[in-house]
């Protein structure tokens, strides 16, 4: 009894574990062996935010001037590109690149948002801070506060504007990919983070603004977007291409020199091409149908409210399908995005069983397949018999010890 007892525990075991087992690798799986020189870095589908290479996504590190990336937007977002913005003298002797404004030189908000994104003016990035906020430190906050709930990002602290070193102004690969893929959205900072050649006529200096971004001239398809370097953040880069209908953005952080980061994002950007393509998936007002739960019953009907897109191994023809959550699935290899769609036939009433996509949505949440909790109530089952038979044995032994007892008595 023991003995069947202690086997069908080892079979629960191993069958537990290794479902559990084949789900971890399959999580973790590589999509790519690259080598990079940057500590951290990352490439994504600008479109679908599908990750398509990681390497340490969500190591904090110092962002060195990739910050203006954040400056640029909210700037552009939340200011009127017309203000006329009067430079401080702060701004003025602001440390490291600088566009040369002068002490008192007025100049449009817009003017100073290209300084920023294509020149990487730490000058420019004051005075638009002060001018929108009063101060460097209260513009990074609200900067910070506005990032965050416009693209979810979570391993982020901004203290400043331009990106200068400070110990709590870091971010991640993986923040910065959101942060710039949301940027990537507004056609005015496509504009400014694109544009190669600009004319500067300031009160101190008369010259063209040369973008920084090398990319912008020697990468087929470049349309952004900003690189950086201090001391401690070393060299990090956002870079973004465009080729059909596909454009990716990669990021790589703490490379040891300048050509290290572009060469980390073009062999990243030249991984994605030459793999992955975006396909549109639905168009707006398509109709999906879930199979029903029950015979007998009609289909639910689901309709996709925009245009759906994902990302896929380039040939590959995606899988979709309705799940239990009324969501879009669409899985190309190991890659998988979901959408919420919008019902159109009322929700039915709670069934014990579900059927169909609802018992693979169920399998695919890590839920437990039925015949293990067989086994398992099995083994519990097992587990009172040998312990009611344990005290029958023990009653009979003790009812044989008195009868015993009560004969040497007589």
């Amino acid at each position: 009894m023991r003995a069947l007892l202690t086997n069908l525990l080892v079979v629960v075991i191993l069958l537990w574990s290794h479902e559990a087992s084949v789900a971890f690798a399959e999580e973790t799986q590589p999509m790519a062996s690259l080598s990079l020189n940057g500590v951290s870095a990352i490439l994504i589908d600008a479109k679908t935010g599908q990750v398509l290479y990681e390497k340490n996504p969500d190591e904090q590190l110092y962002p060195a001037s990739i910050t203006k990336i954040a400056t640029g937007i909210y700037a552009i977002e939340n200011g009127n590109p017309d203000d006329i913005v009067t430079v401080s003298k702060n701004a003025r002797y602001e440390d490291g690149t600088r566009v040369y404004l002068g002490e008192g030189e007025q100049v449009t908000l817009r003017k100073l948002e290209y300084g920023l994104l294509m020149h990487s003016g730490n000058d420019a990035a004051t005075a638009i801070a002060e001018h929108m906020s009063g101060t460097r430190e209260q513009f990074a906050a609200e900067m910070t506060r506005y990032i965050k709930e416009k693209t979810g990002v979570q391993h982020t602290n901004f203290t400043n504007p331009h990106g200068l070193h400070d110990d709590s102004h870091y971010t991640t690969a993986s923040d910065m990919a959101k942060i710039a893929r949301y940027a990537m959205q507004n056609p005015t900072f496509r504009e400014m983070v694109a544009t190669n050649r600009l004319p500067w006529d300031g009160a101190e200096w008369k010259s063209e603004l040369i973008n920084h971004n090398k990319l912008i001239r020697d990468y087929e398809g470049a349309t952004g977007i900003k690189n950086g370097f201090t001391d401690q953040a070393m060299h990090t880069l956002v870079g973004s291409a465009k080729r059909g209908d596909t454009e990716l953005i990669a990021v790589t952080m703490k490379a040891a020199s300048s050509n290290m980061a572009y060469q980390d994002v073009a062999a990243m950007l030249d991984f994605g091409f030459e793999n992955f393509e975006t396909v549109q998936v639905t168009k707006a007002g398509e109709e999906f149908l879930r199979a029903a739960d029950t015979q007998g019953e009609a289909p639910d009907r689901f309709v996709a409210k925009d245009d759906l897109f994902a990302t896929v191994p380039i040939g590959t023809e995606p899988e979709v399908k309705v799940t239990a959550r009324d969501e879009l699935s669409i899985t190309a290899g190991s890659l998988a995005i979901t959408y919420p769609l919008e019902r159109i036939t009322p929700p039915k009433k709670a069934s014990l069983s579900a059927s169909g996509d609802g018992q693979a949505e169920q399998a695919s949440a890590g839920d437990v397949p039925v015949s293990r909790y067989f086994l398992l109530v099995a083994w519990l089952a097992l587990n009172l018999f040998l312990i009611a038979v344990t005290i029958a044995r023990a009653r009979k032994q003790r009812r044989i010890r008195r009868r015993e007892l009560q004969r040497k008595v007589w």
